[in-house]
Parts: structure tokens; sequence; C-alpha cells
């Protein structure tokens, strides 16, 4: 990765929603996180003081807005309309998981579209840019009146397979439904396999129901892949369903470690082999299990960071591996 041309000019800021992962950022880009307190009064308002000059300078906020959605959310807001108000020159909010994002458009009457409501926060709020990583739909991207950079995450976790050995012809990789397919098609052609698709419905929230499974499972090792894991409720019943059409060994992916409820006894109970997911959610120590492999995109986002700062192509980055400069 290339040193940003000026530092000087580039300020890193976190709330408490994923600090560790702003912390690995800054480190990526040969940086500190800017000082800035982030607190409560004892009525639980939140309080944001930047402790530093951010005079005409590029503001990365770090903050998914991850569980508790509303507190994580209500931070990045305060912070930006912060950093607006000390006069940053441009405001970049670098949200990793985007929440609020399952209901991005009305499916029966008289419910909300809450994705375009977060984006009209975040606008109004002050900020210039957006960093994602995966959003639940593709199109909440035209929520925003400003530029968004959309990071995937699927060659992070493709490379992974890749290094372990575990793509070759007897590897197919599993849509876990129709909206899906278009994300584990691009994955299956990163590792040379197949593809099937898990047929299901919804019928409540967070609940799914297993239909059919589209393709020929006997004897290969199935890879799942979706953008989010939330109560593992799917992923659960999905492994079961390929174990009985006939799969040697199943897998799943995901980018968002959500993990709400009973999602880490379900992973732990089902025929899954190994679990990868990213930490654009931080993996609390109740939430961790040995069948969870966490892979970080602090590489990933310092990267998109980088070239945003120096008004480089972001999409570029994707046509050659970015990498890991620790190492």
């Amino acid at each position: 990765m290339s040193a940003p041309r000026q530092l000087d000019k580039l300020r890193i800021l976190t709330g408490n929603a994923n600090p560790r992962l702003a912390a690995d950022i800054a480190q990526h880009l040969g940086l500190s996180l800017s000082a800035m307190t982030v607190s409560q009064f004892s009525d639980q308002e939140i309080w944001v003081k930047i402790e530093e000059s951010v005079r005409g300078t590029d503001c990365f906020v770090i903050q998914p807005t991850c569980p508790p959605t509303s507190d994580t959310l209500m931070e990045l807001l305060i912070i930006v309309d912060a950093l607006k108000r000390a006069s940053a020159r441009r405001i970049v909010a670098v949200i990793p998981y985007y929440g609020y994002a399952r209901q991005e458009k009305k499916i029966k009457p008289r419910e909300p579209i809450t994705a375009k409501l977060v984006a009209d926060l975040i606008t109004v709020a002050g900020a210039n840019r957006l960093l994602a990583v995966d959003l639940h739909t593709q199109s909440i991207q035209g929520f925003f009146n400003m530029p968004v950079d959309h990071l995937p995450a699927g060659p992070l976790l493709a490379d992974y397979f890749l290094s372990r050995g575990l793509a070759d012809s007897n590897t197919v990789v599993v849509s876990p439904d129709v909206g899906g397919v278009a994300a584990a098609l691009a994955f299956a052609e990163r590792l040379k396999a197949q593809l099937a698709i898990i047929a299901k419905r919804r019928p409540a929230a967070n609940q799914a129901e297993t239909i059919e499974v589209i393709g020929d499972l006997e004897g290969q090792r199935a890879i799942m892949i979706d953008d989010m894991i939330d109560t593992a409720g799917s992923i659960a019943a999905g492994a079961q369903a390929l174990v009985a059409r006939g799969a040697a060994e199943v897998y799943a992916c995901a980018t968002h470690a959500v993990l709400s409820g009973n999602a880490v006894q379900r992973i732990n109970e089902s025929p899954l082999r190994e679990v990868i997911l990213t930490d654009t959610i931080p993996l609390p120590p109740e939430k961790q299990s040995p069948k969870i492999h966490v892979l970080s995109v602090a590489p990933m986002l310092a990267e998109a960071i980088c070239r945003v700062h120096d008004d480089a192509s972001v999409s570029a980055m994707f046509a050659q591996p970015y990498e890991d400069d620790r190492k």
C-alpha cells in the first residue's frame, strides 16, 4: 500500500462501535487515532468533543452502525456534526457495517424504509462521502446524494479458501437464497467452482424455511456465502439441507458477524466445518467459537482511505490484491 501524500491533512477518528478496527486501520496508514472524547451525560445523551484541530483536514470516521445500533448510529451523526462545525475540509463516514439496511424497500403497507432514513440522517449531519463494505443491497448506494465507495469483502473471503486449498473441482459455492445469486456467482468464478442455490421463504423476520436445493452436491465441498449472519438460523438449516443432499463437508462465510441471540450455539451444533467472518463488527469473547475464523478488513479499508485522500481510483484497488504491509 502506498502512503498518502499529505499525512498532516489526514485524520482517523472513531466512536465506540469498533475501536480495534479503527486502530488497525490507523496502524496500516502509519497514523495514530485522532484524540476525541465520546461519552454520555447522566441521562444517556451522547457527548462528543474533538480534542485536536481538524480545520482543513480530511476526516475519516470509522464507525460501523452495529449493535447497539441506535447508539452507534447516533455517535456517528454527532461526531460528523462536530467535525463539520470544526471546519473539517472533507468528512468521510467509513461504515464497515451499515445498520438498518434490511428495510431498504416497502414490502407491506405502512412499513418504513429505514435504509433511506439513515442515509438522509448521515447526509444532513454533514458527511461528504461514504465508504461501506458489502451493503445489504446495492440499491442503498442510490439513497445517498454524495459519492459512495462500496467495497466488496468477497475477494478477501475467497482468497482465504484459495490459501487453504479448499477451492477445486469438488467445490460448490452455495447462494443462501435467490437474491444472493449474483454475489455467489462472482465468488464461484474466483474459486473456479460450481454454483448451487438454496430456495427458501421467510414467514417472518429472522425466520427462514428451506424449500429446495438447486444443484448437484453429492460428494462435494459446499461453501455457503452471505452478506451477514444474524441468528444463524438460515446457515444452520442450510448446512443440514446440504448434508442431506450429499455434501461431504460444509463451510460458510459472510462479511458481517451480527450473531444475535443463540447464533453461536446454532453454529456450534450445526454440521458446519468452519465459518469465516470479517471484523466489520467486533466479535466479543462470548461470541467466539473454535468454528469461527475472523479475517480483517483493515488493510482493504486503509488502502481505500489512502486512495480517497489522494483523489485516486478506489475501484482500481481490486484489479490487483492489496497487501497487508505488516506481514
